[in-house]
């Protein structure tokens, strides 16, 4: 059996919640330099300081040609990071890994998930105190929109007022080709509804002077990970994408995202490997023929008029 190397990684966070993650590790015989190791289990167990109010343990496991089996996991979470390798396809063995980060979510929490495109920032789009803290790690400017995640075409149509799809009088139905663009890399702004909550339609901070956004992007990633996380959430993700907050260049491997932003506030990196630099191509739907703002991953269609 191949061995495997963990290392452990301190962070700081905002985020106020009580939960327990354990794993068992099937490891070659060795030592692995951490507290205990069971010969029955290999159950790796760390003892957080009592004189430290803020501790994380973040388990990242170098890839290796063997992927680890973990067992049933406990989990425990107290203002820390959490960080989770996940197979890019999403195989059955790799699903309950998930449940930490849904729960997380739910509760509040902001963290990083992979898409089809670059990574992204996101939290849940009824959180008012969530999205604050989301503009708050990535330092996102309060006149500066941002998107929502997507399940299926029922979200769209609930925060949104969906695509055009054609009057009898000329008018294309534009509904009938973007079904074919999604799920992918493509973010179509689009005029957003009442279900939207205030806080998604009007942003900004508390100090700042709040302003009518009656428009929003919105995003269907092809992309199991992500689509599997909103499908258990029930609703759509606000999200921004991961930048270096100097270079203002995508942020592409997780673990250094983790390094970076892990101590501004995340609670969870979800890793689904490393992605690359091409962000999704954005397409204003809200005026006709449909403009092309952004080209990015997915192709210019022919109803597509670029922008001049």
């Amino acid at each position: 059996m191949a061995y495997c190397s963990i290392q452990t990684k301190v962070y700081s966070g905002d985020l106020a919640s009580s939960s327990s993650f354990s794993r068992s590790l099937a490891a070659a015989p060795g030592t692995l330099g951490l507290h205990s190791i069971s010969n029955a289990s290999r159950r790796v167990c760390c003892d957080t300081p009592k004189r430290r109010r803020f501790q994380v343990l973040a388990l990242a496991v170098k890839r290796s040609p063997k992927r680890l089996k973990y067992a049933t996991p406990r989990f425990t979470k107290e203002d820390e990071l959490l960080y989770i390798e996940v197979d890019p396809s999403l195989s059955g063995a790799d699903s309950w890994k998930l449940e930490p980060v849904v729960h997380l979510l739910k509760q509040g929490g902001v963290g990083v998930i992979p898409t089809d495109t670059v990574y992204a920032i996101v939290c849940d789009l009824r959180n008012h105190s969530a999205i604050e803290r989301l503009r708050r790690i990535k330092n996102v400017d309060p006149q500066k929109p941002l998107s929502i995640l997507c399940h299926s075409f029922h979200d769209i149509d609930t925060f949104t007022t969906g695509f055009p799809r054609g009057d009898g009088q000329g008018h294309a139905n534009l509904f009938r080709a973007v079904k074919h663009c999604l799920p992918g890399p493509y973010t179509f702004i689009l005029t957003a509804t009442k279900e939207l909550p205030k806080h998604c339609i009007r942003y900004g901070t508390a100090e700042a002077k709040y302003t009518l956004r009656k428009n929003v992007g919105v995003r269907m990633p092809d992309e199991p990970i992500c689509q599997a996380i909103l499908e258990k959430m029930g609703s759509p993700l606000i999200s921004t994408s991961v930048k270096c907050p100097k270079e203002n260049e995508w942020l592409l491997d997780p673990v250094v995202i983790a390094d970076i932003y892990g101590p501004e506030g995340l609670d969870f990196v979800v890793d689904g490997g490393v992605r690359v630099a091409d962000p999704s191509t954005v397409v204003d739907m809200t005026v006709i023929p449909p403009k092309l703002i952004r080209q990015g991953k997915g192709p210019k269609l022919h109803w597509m008029v670029a922008e001049d």
